[in-house]
């Protein structure tokens, strides 16, 4: 805390002429806006102005304060979307909308193993199947969670609240349905868990954060719902990093099962290591900036980031209105895709909505898929680059041909995560302004606390042009994606990450292979906006055949 304290005090020798100019500390008027004030924060925004320019400036100056101290006095809950919903549709494009019948393949038959620790790392088409030919009751297969998150939660730190009477009841439900000749879908008993950013009536929704850890909120989000009404099983809700960054929330550092003495990473943090701890055979968990893509990663399991509008954000905590994304983590590219299925949809709850079919289908090849790689990713030099490059060699040994790509952009990508802060600040604007930032446990630089108070100085003008550039980058991904059905790269490789989250473009980050020192690595293939079921295809082609998937960290196998 002495780190901190000496940083809190540069902040605000540094920072105070600036807040005098806009008057935000405490809410209340810290002096008279002066030519000296602007001079300050020309320094901030990289423009210089005359003393006639700033003179002149002065009255509307004095207005916008006005103005932000009024709108202050209206409290708006982290609910409330602004007005403006981004859209990440290029000109002219528009979704395939007729849905059709899925065909996922499942087996017509599957056996029960004898050990419960086997049963707890099965996927959820075989979980399905079992359940389906009645060899598994939905209340047993709970009962394997409950009694494997009780024992192991403590230790992977990735548990905020479990459900053990709710989850029961509803599995006896469906075991009753099902006894009646009723099942609602490849999801019914299938106990799973989400991340606590998710709201659930009569539960606490803690989104990690210290300030927060005692919040409810009277509403369901639109993900659970539809889960719920699939016969899935909701048994408990996972930690996330506070505020959706990182592994550290308010009850400490969520685990990463193949490596105790590592986090999990986040922000997805303790949705990805239940799957990978077999706590859960799936959960649910959020994007922005690679909160699913990076804890899927480190935990070895499989992680779907939806297209930017598939998915309802109804009930989830907002961090950036235009980038979060919620999508499904587990063992497999099949289960992701089968739980996608269920979750996505029109949402009249989400402005940000956009209807689209997803249309899988086990009978279509993926020989008819034209398939692109990042080559230059692939060649540089890291600690997984000869794994990366066998996924290549494993998807040619399939018969399949691969296009090298290249991944060149007109525009500054990086420039534009301003818009990511901007947004982060407004949501969290109560939480600054009051200074209850202060309770969060990280305080580094790169912390929340002091990327929402730098991120008030970011201009309006410049968010705006962030956005036009943005559109810039959306059009020449859709070019990019026009010529390829699915483009494979390694996950860190360059700054497609950032990119693709920008852009609104759908990820299947699966696991590859490991490191030497153990540590499970991953493989991502994007494909085109609303284009999840060939990512699905080509996804569960490649764990078919190197099965990485079914790897289990030693110390929760038993």
């Amino acid at each position: 805390m002495k780190d901190f304290k000496v940083t809190r005090s540069l902040w605000i020798i540094i920072l105070v002429p600036l807040l005098i100019s806009v008057g935000f500390i405490a809410g209340q008027r810290l002096g008279e806006i002066t030519p000296a004030s602007i001079q300050g924060a020309e320094m901030l925004i990289g423009l210089e102005f005359t003393p006639a320019e700033k003179d002149s400036m002065l009255q509307n100056l004095n207005n916008f304060r006005t103005g932000y101290e009024n709108m202050r006095k209206n409290k708006l809950e982290n609910s409330v979307s602004p007005s403006l919903v981004f859209n990440p549709l290029p000109h002219g494009y528009f979704p395939d909308q007729e849905q059709k019948d899925q065909n996922w393949g499942l087996p017509a038959t599957v056996e029960l193993p004898a050990n419960a620790h086997d049963i707890a790392f099965m996927s959820v088409a075989d979980l399905s199947t079992l359940i389906r030919t009645r060899k598994l009751t939905s209340e047993r297969l709970t009962g394997i969670y409950l009694d494997r998150i009780k024992k192991y939660s403590d230790t992977l730190e990735c548990l905020i609240t479990l459900m053990e009477v709710e989850a029961l009841e509803k599995a006896r439900a469906m075991d009753q349905e099902l006894k009646n000749g009723k099942i609602r879908g490849p999801l019914h008993g299938i106990p799973y868990g989400i991340k606590d950013l998710l709201a659930v009536k009569g539960t606490k929704t803690t989104w990690g954060a210290m300030p927060f850890k005692d919040q409810e909120i009277d509403e369901t989000a639109t993900v659970v719902e539809k889960l719920n009404d699939a016969g899935a099983v909701l048994v408990g809700k996972f930690t996330l990093g506070a505020l959706a960054m990182g592994d550290v929330w308010y009850g400490g550092v969520t685990k990463n099962p193949w490596n105790l003495q590592q986090g999990s990473s986040g922000s997805s943090a303790g949705s990805a290591s239940a799957v990978s701890a077999a706590l859960v055979p799936f959960a649910i968990g959020t994007e922005t900036l690679g909160s699913i893509v990076s804890p899927s990663t480190r935990n070895g399991v499989t992680g779907l980031r939806p297209t930017f509008g598939r998915v309802s954000k109804f009930g989830a905590m907002a961090l950036s209105w235009s980038m979060d994304k919620i999508g499904p983590i587990s063992r497999s590219a099949l289960d992701n895709g089968i739980v996608l299925s269920v979750i996505n949809g029109l949402d009249k709850k989400d402005q940000s909505t956009i209807p689209a079919a997803l249309n899988y289908s086990v009978d279509k090849s993926i020989k008819s898929l034209k398939i692109g790689y990042f080559e230059e990713f692939f060649n540089t030099d890291r600690s997984s680059k000869a794994i990366d490059q066998q996924v290549l060699e494993d998807l040619k040994s399939l018969g399949l041909t691969l296009h090298p790509v290249k991944l060149e952009t007109s525009v500054d990508v990086s420039s534009m995560l301003i818009m990511l802060f901007a947004e982060g600040a407004a949501a969290f604007d109560d939480l600054t302004r009051s200074n209850m930032d202060d309770l969060l446990v990280a305080q580094h630089r790169g912390a929340w606390p002091n990327q929402f108070r730098a991120a008030r100085f970011i201009p309006a003008v410049e968010y705006i042009q962030a956005s036009r550039n943005r559109s810039v980058l959306i059009e020449e991904m859709h070019a990019l994606f026009q010529e390829y059905d699915v483009i494979i790269s390694p996950s860190f490789g360059g700054n497609q990450l950032q990119i693709t989250n920008l852009t609104g473009h759908p990820a299947l980050c699966m696991p590859n292979g490991f490191t030497e020192n153990g540590s499970p690595t991953s493989i991502t293939f994007l494909a085109n906006l609303f284009e999840e079921e060939k990512l699905i295809m080509l996804g569960r082609a490649y764990q078919e055949k190197t099965d990485w998937q079914k790897k289990r960290p030693p110390l929760f196998d038993k």
